[in-house]
């Protein structure tokens, strides 16, 4: 029989939370407000799944581009394309080389 081809094919290792991850966010995280121009690093948090985006997108640094409702909607540059993704702010974080980019 083949295997399922489905949404979260093959993310078992990637949408798991380690022991001392578990539990709900910080409230620092969930408090920090994105602007636009933002670089932002995608990191799937598998406690909210109906907001997640794909696992292809896992990792991957974009740039807020505006915000929906309370979701934000990210630009990610891949395989030549810009891709747009919606998404809360429980999956995403800031990122950290920003500002070490901008002194060199």
């Amino acid at each position: 029989m083949r295997h399922s081809k489905g949404y979260r094919n093959r993310c078992r290792k990637l949408l798991r939370k380690r022991p001392r991850e578990r539990g709900r966010p910080g409230l620092s995280k969930l408090l920090y407000e994105y602007k636009e121009g933002d670089l932002v690093c995608i990191d799937i948090c598998p406690n909210y799944i109906r907001t997640a985006p794909h696992r292809r997108y896992q990792g991957k640094v974009g740039v807020i581009v505006g915000k929906r409702g309370r979701a934000y909607i990210v630009k990610v540059r891949m395989g030549g394309k810009d891709k747009f993704i919606i998404t809360t702010k429980d999956h995403l974080k800031p990122f950290q080389a920003q500002a070490v980019s901008s002194h060199s």
